[in-house]
């Protein structure tokens, strides 16, 4: 048994850790102060662990989303890489890049993707395009029609279901 300690309120959580998998991500709501918050277990799984670490080294990191914390869960930093990242509600199993661990029904598995491309003079350019999805992807309040595309920027406010996430650049150091 594994004992946590609630960000919020310094309740203590106790959990089984032999009931899930090394380096799988946990979700919990404190009973006492009903905060939402996620851990993810340490230790290497002999699967999975080499993917990640060559995954990683393949893709590079090129901005974040920033979902900004609601009823249905709590704050989240998701990193975007080149290349196409689909975002959507985290489900077991489902191979999403960007996945939101949400309670909220409007999100879909696949709700949306941003593109991220450099051209020939290095510049990254962001593209933003509906899932499709039941719901729909607001850019600015404003709804992305079927097959239209929206060029996003750093700062970037957009909305999938009743989630806002706001978007931001990586940083050049």
């Amino acid at each position: 048994m594994k004992r946590l300690r609630c960000p919020k309120c310094s309740n203590y959580i106790t959990f089984d850790e032999t009931s899930y998998s090394p380096g799988q991500i946990l979700a919990f709501t404190c009973p006492n102060c009903n905060k939402k918050f996620s851990i993810r277990l340490a230790g290497n799984s002999k699967n999975k662990q080499p993917k990640q670490e060559s995954e990683e080294s393949e893709r590079e990191i090129c901005g974040y989303l920033h979902v900004i914390e609601n009823v249905f869960h709590y704050k989240q930093v998701i990193p975007i890489f080149i290349g196409d990242n689909v975002i959507g509600r985290f489900m077991n199993g489902s191979n999403i890049d960007c996945p939101i661990m949400t309670d909220d029904p409007s999100i879909d598995p696949t709700h949306c993707v941003i593109n991220a491309s450099r051209d020939k003079k290095g510049n990254t350019k962001y593209i933003l395009r509906d899932g499709p999805s039941n719901t729909g992807t607001f850019v600015n309040t404003e709804i992305l029609e079927d097959r239209e595309r929206r060029v996003i920027y750093d700062g970037t406010l957009f909305t999938i279901g009743a989630t806002s996430i706001i978007f931001n650049i990586q940083k050049e150091e």
